[in-house]
């Protein structure tokens, strides 16, 4: 609700969600003092991916771009393996066309990628003299493994392809006669017969031989892989009942008290309830605005129930509601006007008209607090739940020093070390990555610390849960290898019936299509003599779909053939169709006016990322070329197979 009175008229959006998609949290800025300029993100990084002219692609770089993409997805580690080499490729065509804005002589000032930060952090990133705080931007960096100065990499790099961007994209014209031609072909229509053929129809006439199996098995072996599998044993500590176990005196609260009294101190404030009547100078509005705001706060003098009419007349969203209710603020929290006319008050009184940069503000005083020191007696309970939190924490990070001790000096007895430090030991056998664990299920933390882990290796501890704390061993390992056809004979016997369903399908789709062309294109009357079932559509344009086949997409045929024509066989939703056109409606150029500026601006942007594609496919051959861009195969395949493993 403060918002409204942050001396800040511009919207921010969520600090790292903004600018350029995937790599969003790649976004700092010179903002923060003592941060330094310019240098390469990664240059010292010894697992180098890639060099593109004096920058590098590191795998740091591509496992913090993956982290942020990924964030909230939960991929399993086998899809991140193939997700890795296309974040590789991204990061390695930004730097290339990066480095080509530069050799082209596009900047990018300190203030440019300054202001282009300022506008897009929240405000608990700013601090009330309009600087950056750099140590919440440094700790919201921190938990993406983000250094500021790759921070401030990333933005100015990317600002420089989006400038080059502009650069290559300036001077596209589309006429009016392209944009024409695009809204008729959206919103020309089409009307079809089509009979349908299913897979389900054939079903009882498919039969799975034992040749069957063993000949599509020998010719699909490789893709029939049984994964890695590992054996582990998890021992899990409770926080929770680390810290049922420790109970603080009195002496030691009074102590961590009397340390942190700062923590304890409460400033002068009072409670208040408002009425806002916004001014607008576009509309140069003051005076009658003012007129209201007297009218109401003669009301109010009168007796008129003040929260009723902020109810009622109220345009501040986030008090009007609640009959102008702001609760407790302190100084600081509002802009000046506000704050001197609310803190000059008594408990009950009401304000006089007061002129901020929203516009009239009638405030009424609730309650007010001088400034004081909570008593010891007040806090005393939420100081012995943080006493506890604390020692339990040192604890739990005793114990699993311990436990890490234990099972790095004899792995092969971790029942041994789990009952040393009161933990519970979990075995697991043979579970692949991404299988859910007893008492745990899938926990994204964990695998990702197993990964690359080799037998009798330990992971570091994670934090499942607020008050669960893993130790993990491997104990054994099942390398990855071909499956047996006993191992996944459901699974080929399915194979083998759907391309035996496919075969029969399409074998029926080309005979009907051949047969209705054969009667003069008369579907109905080839689908009668197969005894099949004939069905007709809806108009439809490109962008609309047909009941029973599925997306228009499918259908793109339908809309060039002539009245009559058969179209198909084509594939539908579950199984072939072939198709009749009926008839064809033309674009209703009614709305052409009202959507040509939209459509042109789509046509502008395709024509923008197509020549753009263009432009990067080019500069990376000529880099490549001479010998600016050097890709270590070696480290990607290493990156890679950490997935895998």
């Amino acid at each position: 609700m403060f918002d409204l009175f942050r001396s800040r008229d511009k919207a921010v959006r969520i600090l790292l969600g903004v600018i350029l998609g995937v790599v969003a949290i790649s976004m700092v800025t010179y903002l923060i003092p003592g941060a330094g300029g310019g240098g390469l993100s990664g240059s010292n990084d010894p697992d180098v991916v890639a060099q593109i002219g004096d920058d590098t692609v590191t795998t740091t770089a591509v496992m913090q771009t993956i982290s942020a993409s990924m964030r909230g997805k939960n991929l399993p580690p086998e899809m991140m393996s193939f997700y890795a080499p296309q974040v590789v490729e991204q990061l390695i065509n930004e730097r290339a066309l990066a480095y080509e804005a530069k050799r082209l002589g596009v900047s990018v000032s300190d203030d440019d990628v300054a202001n282009a930060i300022r506008a897009e952090l929240p405000p608990q990133f700013i601090k009330k003299d309009g600087s950056v705080d750099q140590d919440a931007v440094s700790a919201a960096l921190a938990q993406r493994d983000m250094t500021i100065q790759q921070f401030i990499d990333d933005t100015r790099r990317q600002m420089l392809v989006a400038r080059l961007n502009q650069i290559v994209s300036a001077g596209i014209v589309v006429t009016k006669s392209q944009v024409e031609q695009e809204y008729k072909q959206r919103n020309d229509k089409v009307k079809v017969d089509y009979v349908l053929i299913k897979p389900a129809q054939f079903e009882s006439k498919v039969q799975v031989s034992p040749a069957d199996l063993e000949s599509y098995y020998k010719t699909h072996t490789a893709s029939y892989i049984s994964p890695e599998k590992r054996s582990l044993a998890v021992i899990l500590l409770d926080t929770s009942t680390v810290e049922q176990s420790i109970n603080p005196s009195d002496s030691d609260l009074q102590s961590v008290y009397n340390s942190s009294l700062d923590r304890f101190r409460l400033p002068e404030r009072v409670k208040v309830r408002h009425i806002l009547l916004k001014t607008d100078k576009a509309k140069n509005d003051d005076a009658q605005v003012e007129a209201k705001a007297k009218d109401l706060l003669k009301q109010i003098q009168g007796g008129a129930d003040f929260g009723e009419l902020a109810k009622k007349y109220s345009q501040d969203p986030g008090s009007g509601a609640k009959g102008g209710e702001l609760d407790f603020i302190t100084r600081g929290q509002t802009v000046k006007p506000f704050e001197d006319a609310a803190f000059s008050l008594k408990p009950g009184q009401t304000s006089g008209l007061v002129k901020t940069i929203y516009g009239y503000h009638i405030i009424q005083v609730e309650q007010r607090e001088d400034a004081h020191l909570k008593p010891f007696a007040e806090v005393k309970d939420t100081l012995a739940a943080e006493y506890k939190k604390r020692q339990a924490a040192d604890q739990i990070q005793k114990m699993t020093d311990q436990l890490t001790r234990e099972l790095q000096k004899d792995p092969a007895h971790p029942d041994k070390a789990a009952a040393d430090v009161h933990g519970e030991l979990i075995r697991v056998d043979n579970v692949k990555p991404g299988d859910p664990l007893p008492k745990i299920g899938v926990n994204q933390a964990l695998q990702t610390a197993l990964n690359g882990l080799k037998v009798n290796e330990i992971t570091q501890p994670v934090s499942l849960t607020p008050n669960q704390v893993a130790v993990a061993e491997v104990t054994a390992i099942a390398p990855a290898h071909p499956s047996s056809l006993d191992e996944v004979r459901v699974q080929v016997e399915t194979a083998v019936k759907r391309q035996k369903l496919d075969d029969l399908v399409a074998k029926a789709a080309a005979d009907l299509a051949a047969k209705a062309k054969a009667d003069g294109n008369d579907l109905a009357k080839a689908a009668k003599e197969l005894n099949l079932d004939m069905k007709q559509s809806n108009d439809f344009n490109r962008e609309g779909a047909v009941e029973g086949l599925g997306s228009a997409s499918l259908l793109g045929d339908a809309f060039k053939a002539k009245d009559g024509s058969i179209v198909g066989p084509v594939p539908a939703a579950d199984g072939k169709a072939v198709i009749e056109v009926v008839s064809h409606t033309p674009a209703d150029m009614a709305n052409f006016a009202a959507q040509q500026a939209t459509l042109r601006d789509e046509l502008k942007n395709k024509d923008s990322r197509e020549r753009m594609g263009l432009f990067e496919a080019g500069v990376r051959k000529a880099l490549e070329k001479d010998g600016k861009i050097k890709i270590h195969q070696d480290t990607i395949t290493r990156l890679v197979q950490s997935f895998r493993s």
